[in-house]
């Protein structure tokens, strides 16, 4: 990398494009990044559902779950397999291993699950197959009320509110919870039943059977060609009266007969209520992989286009809002990453005690977080709390190297007496090897946790492969952009002239370029050993004299303190 950081001083506008490009593609990727709480997780969990109404649960365990379990078992990779059978519902819950794709899953267990619904009972409806998706989570909860029937509220979030928002782009779904449809309910009397000698299988093939229209065929008429269709289906409430149910000798028994249509609703499975009153809830989910905050940015704004169109004293209120709560979180996230970077920055100087200096190890800090987003983009990440924690964390770590590498230049300046643009090659290349392998020790820290295994590997992925390529982008500018702007803009120190340099030693032609030792500033070096800095240089020298002159005592210590790892876990 040091022929990196000869070029890059040689080639300043070289240094600045890498860079620049790097943070471009990083500025345009973080406007197309998703927000939402959490990373996108798919655990391969399948659920199968099969409704029998009226069905006991012995029944639906014997003609339906017991089937089905036996079909889905040969699916591979299933990790755990349970059911619950209930009066009516039969539920099948299939868990493959993590390593297995969701996608191939549902796909596998779908096929397995067709070849059983020839021996279901005739009575059963058909299954469904569904994938626990857990990126795929509720929006927004919009309640609908108004002064009126359950029925016509029903109606309106229907056909005003849930189809116009269903088309918008990134929902999902939308639930209705609390609603009653529309529904024609024939109530017959059980004694008339009786005295007609009906039964309610006549009744009930008579109400299918006659309220229904098919095509018949066609009639060929010479050159014309004519389709015939069969319009038996019913047009108002009050004709399913006229329903022939049997034939009792000449008597045509009807609908009418054995007792009333009503043109009412369905029954009540579901309950919403706002301020105790009855009403209607619209829970919207987003597709799995949608931006959270966008998709409800749109159906806020859509909301506002419907809200006008409705009846009068209806009335439509969003009750819950999981973006809200989502912004609020990276917002405060972000803050601590600004904040972060400039008191990095501001303790940078504390020590530098250099405007010049401080701005170009800072200048490591935006670079190295802006350009990371390019690999988020990538990845397809999202901005979330697991991310930008990463991305926090990796505030005062990304500034390290250019510290180095800028403290190597400064020092090559300072005792050795070269000019800035030659300390910087030279500073750059002495250090090289060991900020590259300070930068690689930590990549191999994060690296491996983006392929941790398991749950927690599901969420930390993101986590260590954000960390991995901040590490990494900040050795790249410690190479490019330090020793450039160190080579231009910092400014060798005034050597203030000494006893020593007043009466300088008679030493004549090379004997005094060999012992001559390079002069530091009077200046610089009282700033050294003045005040906190003071105590700090001679406790550090301390220690490393310590250190060096009891080796083993050192080793040993750091055994014992690796050692003490497993008890104090």
């Amino acid at each position: 990398m040091q022929w990196l950081a000869e070029i890059c001083v040689k080639r300043p506008v070289f240094a600045t494009m890498i860079i620049f490009s790097l943070v471009t593609v990083g500025a345009f990727s973080f406007f197309s990044l998703g927000v939402d709480l959490f990373p996108k997780i798919d655990f391969p969990t399948i659920t199968v559902t099969v409704i029998n109404p009226g069905a006991s649960p012995e029944e639906i365990e014997t003609e339906v779950t017991d089937k089905l379990e036996e079909a889905i078992n040969t699916v591979s990779g299933i990790d755990e397999l349970r059911s619950t059978s209930i009066e009516g519902i039969s539920q099948v819950f299939v868990q493959f291993v993590l390593e297995k794709d969701v996608n191939v899953a549902a796909q596998e267990v779908e096929n397995r699950v067709q070849t059983v619904i020839p021996n279901l009972p005739d009575t059963a409806e058909q299954p469904t197959v569904q994938k626990l998706d857990t990126d795929a989570a509720p929006v927004l909860r919009i309640v609908v009320s108004a002064p009126t029937n359950l029925r016509e509220v029903t109606e309106v979030s229907k056909n005003q509110i849930k189809e116009r928002i269903e088309s918008i782009n990134g929902v999902g779904q939308v639930s209705i919870v609390g609603g009653r449809d529309r529904q024609i309910n024939v109530w017959v009397d059980p004694d008339k039943m009786r005295s007609y000698n009906v039964t309610a299988g006549e009744i009930s093939n008579a109400l299918a059977t006659q309220n229904v229209e098919f095509p018949s065929g066609r009639i060929d008429g010479g050159q014309t060609e004519t389709s015939v269709r069969t319009v038996g289906k019913i047009k108002k409430p009050e004709e399913f009266g006229n329903i022939v149910v049997a034939t009792r000798g000449t008597y045509q028994v009807r609908i009418k007969d054995l007792g009333y249509v009503e043109d009412g609703a369905e029954e009540l499975r579901t309950e919403a209520r706002l301020n105790g009153q009855p009403a209607v809830t619209l829970i919207v989910s987003k597709q799995s992989g949608q931006n959270t905050v966008a998709v409800a940015r749109a159906l806020k704004d859509r909301l506002k286009e419907i809200e006008p169109t409705l009846p009068a004293n209806f009335r439509m209120q969003v009750i819950g809002d999981n973006s809200i709560f989502i912004e609020n979180s990276l917002r405060s996230i972000e803050e601590h990453l600004i904040v972060g970077g400039f008191l990095a920055a501001v303790v940078v100087f504390l020590f530098l005690w250099n405007i010049r200096t401080t701005i170009i190890a800072a200048l490591a800090i935006p670079t190295s977080i802006i350009a990371t987003f390019a690999l988020m983009y990538a990845m397809n990440y999202t901005l979330n709390q697991i991310t930008m924690l990463s991305l926090t964390l990796m505030v005062g770590i990304v500034i390290d190297d250019a510290i180095v590498v800028l403290e190597n230049i400064y020092r090559f300046i300072e005792e050795k007496g070269m000019s800035p643009y030659q300390a910087a090659i030279e500073g750059t290349r002495e250090i090289g090897l060991a900020v590259l392998a300070t930068t690689l020790s930590l990549m191999a820290v994060f690296v491996p946790i983006g392929f941790m295994q398991g749950i927690v590997g599901r969420f930390m992925s993101s986590f260590g492969l954000t960390a991995a390529f901040a590490v990494g982008v900040s050795l790249l500018v410690s190479f490019t952009l330090t020793p450039m702007l160190a080579a231009r803009m910092i400014k060798v120190p005034k050597h203030e002239e000494t006893a020593e340099d007043e009466n300088p030693p008679e030493i004549h032609g090379d004997e005094m370029i060999e012992n001559r030792q390079p002069r530091v500033p009077k200046q610089q070096k009282d700033s050294k050993q003045r005040g906190f800095y003071k105590y700090i240089d001679s406790s550090y020298t301390w220690m490393l004299k310590f250190s060096m002159a009891h080796r083993w005592l050192i080793v040993v210590l750091c055994v014992l303190v690796f050692l003490s790892i497993i008890p104090l876990f």
